[in-house]
């Protein structure tokens, strides 16, 4: 009897000593515990969808500043020289000078021409029927669209970035569960080996537990592979070295109802969605009052300054010269398109219908985004319903597990119903991680739809 103590002693103690050592073996070299919003924050910084829509808002950033409004006058600069070397001869023909001479021939070498100017000119469009007002007020409404579709490109990296990161998590807690699972394993097939050295049990028992083990190795094998490859999704989020190795925050925190509600309510008015239709419907209203535009007359003003020096050299008649003038002139100019064979009469209706449009489908997403919340809601409070089942039923299997553990050192079950006892509990586990985790991405996605995705804490 006290080598029957002794043995089940020393079997507990080196069941404790395989399942500290498998846990050890699973732990790789890690970076650090990546918490959710340290996630969040190397997405945001290196990620490259984010990075491209990020280049779009600056271009349209710039296109929306004064500088490309049209509002500012242009100015030109414009210079020239002009050189010319010339030899002449002028042959008079037998004319007579004033003492009634033959005129003799006229020679120059060298006759140096130069000519120089410069002038400034200035053009200023005063009035072109408000065209240019209302395609100012479209380069500002495309830069606010823009930014909504960075938003829009953010919102759904950071959706990408959580499913992979609770992925991570998930199978994280998983591997944790397969290594308990193995070294229970372990410290029964120890048991039965004892037992059936000591003629306790026969050698069924023994291959049983080693085919447990195997199954509970090949299991754990699985997982970790699962796990190293989530972990490599993970990087190319977050745009990391595909060796990185996280260790990932396991904790899980559901938002309360009354503030899900809250957020419900005012989703109109923060959905990304509908906030682009909005934002397309202004700029739809902007193109048809620029349309009318073409209706009036422009008005605009010129100003010049030119500067011009010639430099004649003397020819056969006349000495030679340098002139210099300076010239300032101020105008303005009135265009008025009476009518243009009736282009601008098709664009005016075409744009009408084209904000018709932008207004039908604003509508439409509307219809469609209510829809995706009242379904996201739903499907929210079922995943959670179930997560809350599935933690009833771990507790169950649990208990179920400790009693089978003990009848099975008392010798009143078998190590099949054992085994059975431990399935059910690690199919229970497992069964509740994944059920956690679809709450809390199902969480996500309504907080994505109701436009709070980017405003709460993770």
């Amino acid at each position: 009897m006290k080598l029957h103590k002794l043995a089940s002693i020393l079997m507990i103690i080196a069941g404790f000593a395989f399942a500290k050592a498998s846990a050890q073996e699973a732990q790789p070299a890690t970076a650090g515990i990546l918490s959710k919003q340290e996630a969040l924050g190397l997405m945001l910084e290196n990620n490259f969808g984010i990075q491209l829509a990020r280049n779009q808002e600056e271009i349209a950033e710039n296109n929306q500043e004064l500088l490309n409004s049209g509002y500012l006058p242009t100015v030109t600069g414009n210079a020239g020289a002009d050189y010319s070397n010339v030899d002449s001869e002028t042959d008079f023909n037998g004319a007579l000078d004033q003492q009634g001479n033959p005129r003799e021939d006229v020679v120059i070498n060298d006759a140096i021409t130069q000519r120089y100017n410069a002038s400034i000119n200035v053009n200023y469009l005063l009035f072109d029927g408000l065209g240019r007002f209302y395609n100012f007020k479209q380069l500002q409404e495309t830069y606010n669209l823009t930014q909504l579709q960075v938003r829009q490109t953010i919102e759904t990296t950071a959706l990408q970035l959580f499913s992979v990161y609770f992925e991570v998590a998930r199978l994280t807690e998983n591997v944790s569960v397969f290594e308990q699972a193995l070294g229970i394993s372990r410290d029964r097939a120890l048991r039965a080996q004892y037992q059936f050295d000591y003629g306790q049990a026969n050698k069924l028992d023994v291959l049983n537990a080693k085919v447990d083990i195997n199954t509970d190795s090949i299991n754990l094998m699985n997982a970790r592979q699962q796990l190293e490859n989530a972990r490599r999704d993970l990087n190319v989020v977050l745009n990391q070295s595909l060796e990185a190795t996280y260790a990932v925050d396991t904790t899980v925190t559901l938002i309360d109802d009354l503030r899900l509600t809250s957020f419900v309510q005012k989703a109109e008015e923060n959905n990304v969605t509908l906030l682009q239709a909005e934002s397309n419907v202004i700029l739809s209203e902007y193109q048809v009052k620029g349309a009318k535009s073409l209706f009036l007359p422009t008005i605009g003003l010129t100003g010049s300054y030119g500067w011009n020096l010639s430099n004649n050299p003397a020819s056969a008649f006349f000495p030679g010269t340098t002139s210099t003038n300076n010239t300032f002139a101020l105008g303005a100019n009135l265009t008025w398109n009476l009518f243009d064979g009736g282009r601008s009469v098709t664009g005016l209706k075409n744009a009408r219908i084209q904000e018709d449009n932008r207004r039908l489908e604003k509508e439409q997403l509307e219809l469609q985004v209510f829809r995706d919340i009242a379904n996201a809601r739903g499907n929210y409070k079922n995943a959670l319903a179930i997560y809350r089942l599935q933690e009833e039923n771990v507790a169950t299997n649990l208990d179920n597990f400790n009693r089978s553990q003990e009848r099975l050192r008392l010798g009143q079950i078998t190590s099949l119903e054992f085994r059975q006892a431990q399935i059910n509990l690690l199919n229970a586990l497992t069964t509740k991680n994944l059920a956690k985790y679809d709450a809390k991405l199902a969480e996500l996605q309504l907080l994505q739809l109701t436009g709070q995705l980017l405003n709460i804490e993770l």
